[in-house]
């Protein structure tokens, strides 16, 4: 499987880097994004896996929930997959969608 490099960021010290791959099963481009705190430069350090919901991307726990900071100063790595196949070759019931299903009645 290739692996390509989209974005490198620093980010509170350590790194913010975004890829994408093609994914065999799901037969589309996928991203995923993984935040690398300072000490993962000269250690090992533990690694966290965000699973966000539907129609999230890597972009909402990583970017705009803040957790570098926290990650860099607890040494935490973080991978946050994109979790929602978005494109077109996906099947329909993989896809993202934005639309909310109405609650069920009681």
């Amino acid at each position: 499987m290739d692996i390509e490099l989209v974005s490198a960021t620093k980010s509170f010290g350590g790194w913010l880097k975004r890829y994408k791959h093609r994914s065999q099963v799901l037969n589309c481009e996928m991203i995923f994004a993984i935040y690398l705190p300072p000490a993962a430069e000269a250690n090992d350090v533990p690694l966290l896996w965000w699973l966000s919901g539907l129609t999230c991307t890597d972009e909402n726990f990583m970017q705009k929930a803040g957790a570098h900071k926290t990650a860099a100063e607890l040494g935490l790595a973080m991978v946050c997959p994109d979790t929602s196949p978005r494109a077109p070759t996906c099947p329909v019931s993989m896809k993202a969608t934005t639309s909310v299903p109405a609650p069920a009645s009681m």
